[in-house]
């Protein structure tokens, strides 16, 4: 998935993220967010793999959802603020971050998402 676009969408075919990049090396993943003033021209960052996350070092807080393999949602945490650390979602095996307040409060654990590649 790595250095590819992606639109993320619900069961019901409502885009989540209308520009998500994947942080799927090991660089990438370890820098993430942290410093950034805000994302790298996009939408949404998603982290694979990874099952916990912190934000540490982050300038702005996030609204955060954990995925399986399979894009099943395994938790969505709303307006995580920078110097916190989540619990381990054994489950998970992805992360979407985005700025919060631009995820939707209509998603719920179980339901399952689609990336559509874009580019």
């Amino acid at each position: 998935m790595e250095n590819k676009i992606y639109n993320l969408k619900s069961a019901t075919g409502e885009i989540i993220c209308h520009k998500m990049i994947v942080a799927s090396n090991i660089l990438s993943r370890m820098k993430g967010l942290m410093f950034s003033a805000k994302l790298p021209d996009c939408d949404g960052f998603l982290i694979s793999p990874c099952n916990s996350i912190h934000t540490f070092f982050m300038l702005y807080p996030l609204d955060i959802v954990f995925m399986d393999k399979d894009f099943k949602i395994v938790k969505v945490l709303y307006n995580l603020n920078p110097w916190r650390m989540t619990w381990i979602y054994f489950s998970s095996h992805q992360v979407l971050e985005m700025k919060a307040g631009t995820l939707k409060k209509n998603l719920n654990q179980g339901d399952t998402l689609e990336a559509i590649c874009i580019s």
